[in-house]
Parts: C-alpha cells; structure tokens; sequence
C-alpha cells in the first residue's frame, strides 16, 4: 500500500522549553542545513577537482511575530556581569500546530541561544508581551515528527 503525502498548512509555531510552552510565533525560518564541501584536485588530472563532504552548518533560526507571558523565555535573554556576556543554552522544541490545534510537525533543536531580540511596536491595552523577532544560533536540529 502506497501512502500519499498530504499538503499541510501552517498554523502557527509554539516553542517548548523544557517541555514548556513558552511561546507562540506566526513564522519561523532557517530550519535547513548545509553540508560545505572542501575541494581537492588530485595531482596529474586537471579533468575535474574533488569535491569531499565537510562539517554540516545550520543557519540561526528566526521566529517571528511572536506573544509570550512566559517569564522563562523573556529572561533568556544574554547577561552581561563584569564584562563577560552569559548566554544559557536551551533544548528546545518547535511545534507546528495546524488550524484545529493538532501538531503536524515538530522540530528539536539542539543548545539554542539568542543572538538577536526585535522588540515590537507597543501598543496599549494588552497584558501580553509581544516579540518581533528572535534569531537563535544553535547546534542543529532534526525532525522528529
């Protein structure tokens, strides 16, 4: 029996922190990865050069238009103290929700911090934090579902 792909539609995008929810954003982008080659020519042919796989390298992840009231997420954020910037990596989860609320995909991501946080426009009349942007740099990620 052949199964058939179904087309999902994105919902919207939750984070997970230690099995928390700590966030919901309307985007997420930079989940791909690269395998960089390094390239050899082999001595006596000059037909073609060797292209050998390297390391795999991970863009930052940026989640955008996002709402969180979780105190667990806003102080994530790097410290300075005495001159040394502290960052704290996380394990993180990125769950894609469809319009009913069911997840359809899920991505872990390995020791994630943030290298850039977009405040948003403020706005009166909510209790809510709001979240541009944050752009996390991490060690990879797989797909688990």
């Amino acid at each position: 029996m052949v199964r058939q792909a179904v087309l999902l539609q994105a919902g919207r995008f939750v984070v997970e922190m230690d099995g928390v929810l700590v966030a919901n954003f309307q985007e997420c982008g930079g989940l791909s990865v690269e395998v960089e080659t390094k390239e050899y020519a082999e001595g006596g042919n000059n037909e073609f050069v060797h292209r050998l796989p390297g390391p795999l390298k991970y863009p930052n992840i940026t989640l955008k238009r996002g709402l969180t009231d979780s105190p667990q997420f806003l102080q994530w954020r790097p410290t300075i103290a005495g001159g040394q910037i502290t960052v704290t990596r996380k394990n993180l989860a990125i769950k894609l929700f469809d319009h009913g609320g069911e997840t359809i995909k899920q991505w872990d991501v390995a020791e994630a911090y943030p290298v850039k946080w977009t405040g948003p426009e403020l706005r009166a009349g909510s209790m809510e934090f709001v979240v541009e942007a944050v752009e996390l740099a991490h060690k990879g990620w797989r797909e688990v579902k």
